[in-house]
Parts: C-alpha cells; sequence; structure tokens
C-alpha cells in the first residue's frame, strides 16, 4: 500500500481571450497525444483582463494508465530527464513547463502553429488514495499516506532516470 504509481498526466495551455492562440494550442495537443483536448471556459467577469463567463481561454487534456506513462517519458526527454526541486510540491504533485513543443519527440514542427509551449502536470498517488473520491463514505487521505515531495523526487528518479537538479 505504500508504493507510489502514476495516477495522471495532465496537457495544460492557456491561451487567455486569443481565439487564434487557443487554435493552436488546441492543435499542438492534438498533434503531441493524439486526442482532442477539451476547452476550458470562465466562469468569473475580469474587465482588467477582457475575459468574461462563457469564454474559452484555455485547453487541457488529461491522460491515464499505460498512455499517461508513454508520454510522461516522451516529455522528460524534452526536458533532458533534469527536474528543479521546485517542480515539485509538498503533496508529490510535479508541475513543469515545455517552452517549445519541437523539443518532444516525434512531434513535427507546424509552420501554421509556430512555437508555443505548454504547462505539464503530473499527479503522483498510492493505493486507497480513491477514498477521497469516490461517492459514499468521503474521507481525507491520512498524514501518512500522502505522497510527500522527497518521495515523489525518489519515484520520478527510480522510474523515469530523473535528475532532481539542485537549485542555487
Amino acid at each position: 500500500m505504500k508504493n507510489v504509481r502514476l495516477e495522471k498526466v495532465t496537457l495544460n495551455f492557456g491561451a487567455g481571450k486569443e481565439q487564434a492562440k487557443l487554435e493552436k494550442g488546441e492543435a499542438i495537443i492534438k498533434a503531441i497525444t493524439g486526442k482532442a483536448p477539451l476547452r476550458c471556459i470562465t466562469e468569473k467577469r475580469i474587465p482588467s483582463w477582457g475575459v468574461r463567463p462563457g469564454l474559452p481561454i484555455g485547453a487541457k487534456l488529461t491522460l491515464r494508465k499505460q498512455e499517461a506513462l508513454a508520454l510522461l517519458k516522451r516529455l522528460l526527454t524534452a526536458k533532458e530527464n533534469k527536474l528543479k526541486p521546485s517542480y515539485f510540491d509538498q503533496n508529490g504533485n510535479i508541475s513543469f513547463g515545455i517552452p517549445e513543443y519541437i523539443d518532444i519527440p516525434d512531434t513535427k514542427y507546424d509552420p501554421k502553429i509556430g512555437v508555443l509551449g505548454l504547462q505539464v502536470c503530473v499527479t503522483l498517488e498510492r493505493p486507497g488514495y480513491r477514498i477521497k473520491r469516490r461517492r459514499l463514505r468521503q474521507t481525507k487521505v491520512g498524514k501518512k499516506h500522502t505522497v510527500t515531495k522527497e518521495e515523489a523526487q525518489k519515484f520520478m528518479t527510480e522510474s523515469f532516470k530523473v535528475q532532481v537538479e539542485e537549485e542555487a
């Protein structure tokens, strides 16, 4: 029950109110994964940003199991298998950006898209985490059972041969 495992990999692309940029971001995610992403719609009005409710501002796609594992290996290759400690949060999640999508192996440059990047979020968990998502008798995961930052770094080092660089 203490084994850490990969729960999901989420790709995010934020475009703001620019619809042309959003369509390019959706094309990037589709080129990387072969699946159509989901559009993120605003719920709040923020006049200073020019955002109103119902306006699409981003795209996301979540992959699980074997698809997530295969994609994560490709994404880590784009980062040269090096991650900084600041990419890990206290709950064992990992979040990093890829500045240029053409760095990802098996992804070809598309002149219509140009050079854009995206955000990658990796969620790690242990068996038994279902208790926080189930419908009946939902409870919190105990402190001793949560994935810590150190355990997440150790998992990434052992499973994916990732080097965790020290920050100055």
